[in-house]
Formats: structure tokens, C-alpha cells, sequence
């Protein structure tokens, strides 16, 4: 008996083994198909919103004074003659294909506009969600330990402002303060302007770029220029985090196993930063990836104020513009941060909590 139950353990664990694979398979697979469901979804929503706006694209390409037979040519040209279904499915072609047509407004193909201006919004909201996160969190932790104080108190109004106060009125203020009047940092832009064009791109974050070239001396006027806004935009996020870690953080102070721990005589700061705080990092990581979303989303006011060249500054101009092709690329780019970002929260939240697997 004892010769033959090794033997007959190989095989059950080889089928375990298969089996655990092929559920990974199919999870992996019913992923890729939800990406690629929802994805689908936001080119159609993309597609019709540009259909249904009373914004004529023949006109924004040929002019007010163009005659109806070059109006009927560029219609044709551009497939507007054809059924809905037909120019929806020429769409999706296109953009699979890395087509989002060309932009009026700069004459290129929105494509290379967005992954030139992209960049600069994805850095400045980074920098933005770091700093959120690094503030936020602590604060949120440190004012449901301390509930009811006076310190518990100044983070809630802290958070009360990051909901109330207009994003441009504050990055004015910020300019006229630390840049007009205390020369603390550097004003709008990306750079000073003797220091404009000197970087050769690489990644299109003028941070890494600076840095992987060898510019320290721009790099820091970089990081002079980007504190500012990157700043504004951290303190909106700051008060969406800390007010959330709060109320998660309240919740979990009053479980038993938090009175039990501290019934045990375990530390103040043990029983908040490890009993307490543990379980609410999945829910936590949610929170931030909306936030960081929304960052990438919502910067078109601080972009306009510290003309900043990111996708929100070129989605404004393309909107003034009526250059529908630049306006259903960046919202296109935009959806799918949110459905990346939706996407890996979700995977992070199975890696931090078995029970979700």
C-alpha cells in the first residue's frame, strides 16, 4: 500500500494542477473578452455622440463658402453618404487600425497628436495621484483615529475645500501667490521657453525624457514648472482619498477585533496602521484608481490655466474648433484610461483579497 500511494498521488495532482491552469484560462479569457466587449461599447458611444452633435464635419472641412459640389465630393470622400452600420464599421476598422483621422485644427493625423500630447497630461496627473496618495492617506488614517478633535476637524474642512473650491480659481490663485509674487515656482508651460525643444522625445514625459538624456539643468526647470499645477490637482485628489480612508478607516475602528487588540494592551499606532488599515487597502485602491481616472480626465481647467500641452488643452481647442476628429479621438483615449485603469483596480483587488478569486 505504502509503494502504490505515491503513485497514485501523481496523477490527482497533476489533474489538480490542469485544473487550476484551465480555470486561470478561463478567467484570463473571459477578461480579454469584457476589455474587448466594453472597449466596443465606448466606439459605439464615441461614434454616435459624433453623429448626433449638431456639427456639421463637411463644413468644418470645406468652409461656409465651399459649393454644394465640392460639399457632395468631401461628403463622399469622407464616407458620409453611406448607411449609419457601414460608416460604424469603417469606425471601428480604422481605429483597430490606429486611424482616428486627421485633425483640422494642427493638419496632422490625431494619432500623433494624442501621443504627443497625451504625455503631458499623463505626467502631470501622476505627479498629481502621488501626491494625493502620500497626503491623503495619512490624513484620512489620522483623522478617524483622532475622531472628534480638533485636528480631525481642520482635515474634514481640507476636504470640504478640495470639493467646493473651482479648480481654475485655485490654480490662478496659485499663480498670482507662488509664481507672480514669491517667484517660488515656474510659471505656465512645460518649460522655460530658452529651454523649449532642447529634449529629444523619448517617452513624451519631459521628466523621464530630461533624465534620460542627461539634461539635469532641464529636468529641474521641469520640476519647477510642473509643481504647481501637479500640486492643484493633488489637493483635489487629496480630498477625495482622505475623506474616503476616513470613513473606511471609522468603520473598521469600531470592529470588535480592533477593541479586542486594544483591550490586549497592543500599541495605538499598531492597532491603526495594522489591524485597522490592513483590511481597507482593497477597497482603498479602488478609490485611487477613480481618482487617478478622473486626474487624467478632469486636468482641461488646469491645463488652460497654466497652458499646459496636454489632451485637455487639445480637446478644448479642438472643441472651439468644431475638429470632430480630434474631439472623438481624445474621448476615446480618455474612455479607455478609465476602462485600463477600471481594469487593473479590479486585478489588484483579487491580488489583495483571496476571497475574491
Amino acid at each position: 500500500m505504502s509503494v502504490d500511494q505515491p503513485s497514485s498521488r501523481a496523477p490527482q495532482a497533476a489533474s489538480l494542477s490542469g485544473k487550476r491552469w484551465k480555470r486561470r484560462l478561463s478567467a484570463l479569457g473571459g477578461f480579454a473578452v469584457t476589455l474587448f466587449l466594453t472597449f466596443l461599447g465606448l466606439l459605439a458611444i464615441t461614434f454616435f455622440i459624433g453623429r448626433i452633435i449638431p456639427i456639421d464635419p463637411v463644413l468644418s472641412v470645406v468652409g461656409d463658402r465651399a459649393s454644394q459640389a465640392q460639399y457632395d465630393a468631401a461628403k463622399i470622400a469622407m464616407g458620409l453618404d453611406r448607411p449609419l452600420y457601414e460608416q460604424f464599421a469603417s469606425y471601428v476598422l480604422n481605429v483597430f487600425s490606429g486611424d482616428l483621422g486627421r485633425s483640422i485644427s494642427t493638419g496632422r493625423l490625431v494619432a500623433d497628436d494624442l501621443s504627443r500630447f497625451f504625455p503631458a497630461t499623463f505626467e502631470m496627473a501622476t505627479l498629481g495621484i502621488l501626491i494625493g496618495v502620500a497626503l491623503g492617506v495619512p490624513l484620512g488614517v489620522t483623522a478617524a483615529a483622532r475622531q472628534g478633535s480638533w485636528l480631525d476637524q481642520v482635515i474634514r474642512v481640507v476636504g470640504l475645500l478640495g470639493y467646493s473650491v473651482p479648480a481654475f480659481w485655485l490654480g490662478l490663485v496659485g499663480l498670482a501667490l507662488f509664481y507672480a509674487r514669491l517667484r517660488w515656482v515656474g510659471g505656465p508651460g512645460r518649460l522655460d521657453i530658452f529651454y523649449d525643444g532642447l529634449v529629444q522625445p523619448i517617452t513624451g514625459m519631459l521628466l523621464v525624457d530630461s533624465l534620460l538624456r542627461g539634461e539635469i539643468a532641464i529636468f529641474w526647470n521641469a520640476v519647477w514648472h510642473i509643481v504647481l499645477p501637479a500640486s492643484v490637482l493633488g489637493f483635489f485628489s487629496l480630498a477625495y482619498i482622505a475623506r474616503m480612508t476616513r470613513s473606511f478607516m471609522l468603520d473598521q475602528l469600531s470592529q470588535e477585533f480592533v477593541t479586542t487588540a486594544r483591550v490586549k494592551g497592543v500599541p495605538e499606532r499598531v492597532v491603526v496602521w495594522r489591524h485597522a488599515f490592513n483590511p481597507i487597502r482593497v477597497p482603498l485602491i479602488t478609490v485611487i484608481g477613480l481618482s487617478y481616472a478622473g486626474l487624467l480626465e478632469g486636468s482641461v481647467m488646469i491645463e488652460m490655466v497654466f497652458s499646459w500641452p496636454g489632451i485637455g488643452n487639445y480637446l478644448t481647442t479642438a472643441l472651439l474648433n468644431a475638429d470632430m476628429n480630434a474631439v472623438l479621438g481624445s474621448t476615446l483615449v480618455i474612455g479607455a484610461v478609465f476602462i485600463v485603469i477600471n481594469k487593473v483596480s479590479d486585478v489588484l483587488y483579487r491580488v489583495l483579497d483571496p476571497r475574491a478569486r
